[in-house]
């Protein structure tokens, strides 16, 4: 199997370079397509006004390349620009910090595993959910043990891993998104020259939703949830098909 490996936290993050090692260890072929600095929180944006300049790393199997693009820039210029060959996954992480419920709307881990789905490569994001974070070995050993048991398919899977030491975790849930409510969100401040300006910080609510990603992480749970890129609310649909055609008989 060959996986694209990316991220958002930058080509050198130790998350990465963790999850390469142990997955090249595990025999996995291994390409890296990743930014060349931080650009977390990004979301799905792309890089269209600038051009996408790459720089060439060796690997102990293989060719990495740091990108100065998004996340989601790297999963496309390996994909349809080839400098690697086609993956048969896409793996975006291991993250420095959660991407739980609501969150995976701005996250470039997340987007960038997305990105994988839309141009039909499965995907597989996978953070963990400490910001101080020294030690990724057991989460990297998690994703590569796992591989093999998750059945993917043409949509992502977010991994969430809890903020524990190994011997800590309490077992995997398989969730759903959460809602991420963050509270103090924006934090005001004055410049010495009077003008103002915002930190934009906060902490989540506790969560009471025992079937979410947020409740299980926060109970000391490794979250498994299946997405899709599908956004359509197909409730919503068949009312405004069945209201339309009341309104408009002969449309």
């Amino acid at each position: 199997m060959h996986i694209l490996l990316t991220n958002d936290d930058g080509y050198f993050a130790p998350g990465l370079q963790t999850l390469y090692t142990t997955l090249a260890e595990g025999g996995y072929d291994v390409s890296i397509v990743a930014p060349d600095s931080q650009k977390s929180a990004t979301g799905h944006s792309i890089t269209l006004f600038e051009p996408l300049f790459i720089t060439k790393h060796s690997l102990d199997r293989g060719t990495g390349y740091a990108v100065s693009g998004k996340p989601a820039d790297c999963v496309k210029l390996a994909i349809q620009g080839s400098i690697i060959p086609k993956p048969d996954l896409v793996i975006s992480g291991i993250n420095n910090g959660p991407n739980l419920g609501t969150d995976v709307f701005y996250s470039g881990t997340v987007s960038a595993a997305m990105e994988g789905v839309l141009l039909g490569i499965p995907a597989i994001a996978v953070s963990l959910a400490s910001f101080s974070a020294v030690d990724y070995k057991p989460a990297a050993q998690f994703v590569t043990l796992s591989l093999s048991k998750l059945r993917l398919g043409p949509g992502l899977i977010n991994i969430n891993i809890p903020p524990l030491p190994e011997k800590e975790w309490k077992g995997v849930r398989v969730t759903k998104l959460g809602k991420a409510v963050y509270e103090n969100v924006f934090e005001h401040r004055q410049a010495p020259y009077g003008r103002d300006y915002y930190w934009q910080a906060g902490t989540v609510s506790p969560e009471v939703d025992q079937e979410t990603d947020l409740y299980a992480v926060q109970e000391g749970y490794v979250s498994i949830t299946p997405m899709h890129s599908d956004l359509t609310d197909y409730i919503k649909l068949k009312e405004l098909r069945q209201s339309l055609s009341l309104e408009n008989p002969n449309k």
